[in-house]
């Protein structure tokens, strides 16, 4: 009888399963400015209204117009540069803005 109490007690333990989920949320940020430096494949440096600020680029880094338009290397080259109006999609923050997309205000 009182192994019987026992494992009556014990036995949702020994045969429960404990079922842990992990969740990761990534937020993605945008910042905006003129650019005042541009390094292609490395970081782009933009005047934004609370003052310069850098960003680094990811392994990949897309070039798009205002409406969506992917931009091509050549068009790239040509068009991005020191002066121009741009929009950045990153994440982290601090010296860890890593940018995934480069938004041309102009299409």
């Amino acid at each position: 009888m009182l192994l019987s109490m026992a494992l009556a007690v014990v036995a949702p333990f020994a045969w429960g399963q404990v079922s842990e989920t992990s969740t990761t949320t990534t937020t993605t940020t945008e910042g905006n400015g003129t650019i005042t430096e541009y390094t292609p494949g490395s970081a782009i440096v933009l005047r934004e209204s609370s003052g310069p600020r850098r960003y680094r680029f990811g392994k990949t880094v897309s070039y798009v117009t205002r409406s969506g338009r992917v931009l091509d290397e050549d068009t790239v080259r040509t068009r991005v540069k020191v002066g121009v109006p741009v929009r950045v999609h990153y994440m982290g923050t601090g010296d860890n803005m890593m940018v995934d997309r480069v938004i041309l205000d102009e299409d």
